[in-house]
């Protein structure tokens, strides 16, 4: 008797879904022009999704009478698998959330309705401290060898992932960065610098910006031409320079642009010259029309570089700063 009144329940969501009665949440999902509109309820998402329920209680989504989300980086098909589930564990409330509390019918009943899941999760793609608390809590309802691997994975240091994992679905930072200078890990550290954030840095998965290249002067030209080309009405940039000869790496950070004939004064960095016939120069730092930069280490705009007063540069790279 339980289960066929659950079964009904949950067959009455559904239809409660695809009927689109009393819905006070609307997500638009996709891009244009794959944009699809998806109406839902908010109770249900509150019920089911802790990402839901904070965006409700912090309000991030916009009311117009009613919650709007716009989720461009989701696949509206995707979306409506998301919430079908979502509507379908609301179905199964005869189970308590509680695992500490499931009897060994439950845990069966649950590992039977999720099993085809499973293979589903990135698992690896989880931080250690979010494994810890929003995971191994369920390792009843895991397989045991994937608790194993998992476990191993995050106790062992420089312990290598099994052969079989799926491809992680989190965007490889190394393939962000577009450089022959610089190596991705820095982006943090950038970021950070930008943000006058001091330690704790960025990590890698909170950072507030995108870094474009704009330009390379061994693949664009070391003309002042091609940098502003390239360069001008960009907004912010950050530069940064190899000097030849050297493991040394110099450079800086403009928050304004490189357009115009003057120099720009701001309080997120040293004064900027911005002129049509010369490449970047941010404080105590000078790149004319070539390769050869000039240094004037006496002006303390910059700590010391310890770099002799005129460097010759082997490549130097522009990247533009983007607020994700």
């Amino acid at each position: 008797m339980p289960s066929k009144f659950l079964e009904e329940l949950s067959e009455d969501y559904k239809k409660l879904f695809e009927a689109e009665i009393g819905y006070d949440v609307i997500i638009y999902v996709g891009e244009e022009p794959n944009v699809k509109e998806i109406h839902a309820h908010s109770n249900i998402l509150c019920a089911r999704s802790q990402y839901f329920r904070a965006a409700f209680f912090n309000e991030w989504a916009k009311k117009e009478g009613k919650f709007i989300f716009r989720k461009q980086n989701i696949k509206p098909h995707l979306f409506d698998i998301i919430l079908s589930l979502l509507k379908w564990c609301f179905a199964q409330q005869n189970v308590m959330n509680d695992p500490t509390k499931w009897s060994k019918d439950d845990i069966t009943k649950i590992e039977r309705s999720l099993h085809r899941f499973i293979p589903l999760i990135r698992f690896y793609d989880i931080e250690p401290t979010e494994f810890f608390y929003k995971v191994h809590c369920y390792r009843d309802i895991l397989p045991q060898d994937l608790i194993h691997d998992l476990l191993e994975y995050h106790i062992v240091p420089n312990k290598k992932i099994k052969a079989n994992k799926p491809p992680s679905r989190k965007p490889n930072l190394k393939f962000k960065l577009d450089s022959n200078l610089i190596k991705s890990n820095l982006v943090p550290l950038f970021a950070s610098w930008i943000d006058k954030k001091e330690s704790p840095y960025y990590d890698k998965k909170d950072i507030p910006y995108e870094f474009k290249l704009l330009y390379r002067s061994s693949r664009d030209g070391f003309d002042t031409k091609s940098f502003h080309k390239n360069c001008d009405n960009k907004g912010a940039t950050i530069c940064v320079a190899k000097i030849q000869d050297s493991t040394k790496l110099i450079g800086g950070y403009n928050p304004l642009d490189w357009s115009g004939n003057d120099w720009k004064n701001t309080k997120d960095s040293s004064a900027v010259y911005c002129g049509a016939h010369h490449g970047p120069q941010m404080g105590d730092l000078y790149c004319g029309s070539s390769n050869n930069w000039y240094y004037y280490g006496g002006v303390d705009y910059y700590p010391n570089l310890d770099i002799p007063n005129n460097v010759t540069i082997k490549d130097y790279e522009v990247f533009q700063v983007i607020k994700k």
